[in-house]
């Protein structure tokens, strides 16, 4: 009785366990045994599993690993710096600015953030492009102008990143340092410690979960970006901001090798996995010191 009873009370959840195998774990298992393969988009219409194939071809090729170089540039410049500090001053200057500045930082911040990558990587375009905004602001300090976009490609897609992904962690930190208690940092102050000992003895480490958390979320996030590189530089120029995704994307549907593009996204994956492991033991190590 115990057993049909439990049985039919879980009866309801029979729908939502289909559509999750049917749209989630069914693609997931069949993009695993995809890498597997020599499947491809155009050209031979038969499949053969080639095991290991894929993966020994990208961890022998220079293309491979520099795009995995440029991909851990990518994500520690835009996001484990750029987005993580940046958000931290944000939400630090709402936290003590008057109601008309959060409201205008705000509005800027959030305004980027809810752009699409696309309109968000043409807007780069013009500002760092060789007719761009950036290079008529210099002309007119009468310094000397540049490409960006071909001279320094990795880190124009870093600093458009930063711009359009920092409203996450200011959100973020913002709600945390709302939960500070005021007492305490009342007391720091009372016993002489400055603002800049306050944030680092008080604030911050009461704070140290919530950026362990931020951190591995906007990391998995960056390294997934693929529009905004795609609509800057397309991996250009020379592959020279050739990330992970781009790559994957390039040999899977440009070249037609879907075999190999999609054992290029579980390495990916693979990453992705590797760095949330550390992000996890570090809020393990916090919960039991």
């Amino acid at each position: 009785m115990a057993a049909a009873g439990t049985l039919l009370r879980g009866l309801p959840l029979v729908p939502s366990v289909v559509l999750l195998v049917a749209f989630l774990a069914g693609p997931i298992l069949y993009c695993i045994y995809s890498a597997f393969t020599d499947m491809a988009l155009t050209g031979s219409s038969s499949t053969e599993f080639v095991g290991f194939d894929n993966f020994v071809r990208a961890f022998t090729s220079p293309a491979f690993g520099q795009s995995v170089v440029y991909t851990v540039i990518f994500t520690v410049v835009s996001a484990i710096i750029g987005q993580n500090v940046l958000g931290m001053l944000l939400a630090l200057l709402m936290r003590s600015g008057a109601k008309v500045v959060r409201a205008l930082v705000s509005a800027i911040v959030i305004g980027a953030w809810v752009l699409p990558e696309v309109v968000a990587g043409y807007l780069w375009v013009a500002f760092l492009g060789p007719d761009g905004s950036l290079n008529g602001w210099l002309i007119g300090l009468g310094l000397p102008t540049q490409n960006w976009l071909f001279t320094t490609p990795i880190l124009a897609v870093s600093l458009a990143n930063i711009w359009r992904g920092t409203a996450f962690s200011m959100l973020v930190y913002s709600a945390a340092l709302s939960e500070v208690p005021k007492e305490i940092e009342e007391a720091a102050v009372v016993d002489g410690a400055g603002p800049w000992r306050k944030l680092v003895s008080v604030t911050l480490p009461m704070l140290r979960r919530t950026i362990a958390t931020n951190l591995m979320l906007i990391t998995l996030q960056t390294l997934s970006v693929f529009g905004l590189i795609w609509t800057m530089t397309k991996g250009g120029p020379s592959d020279r901001s050739m990330t992970l995704p781009i790559y994957a994307y390039q040999q899977a549907f440009q070249f037609s090798d879907l075999g190999y593009g999609t054992a290029l996204a579980l390495v990916l994956l693979l990453i992705g996995g590797v760095f949330s492991v550390v992000y996890l033991r570090a809020l393990r190590l916090e919960e039991n010191p």
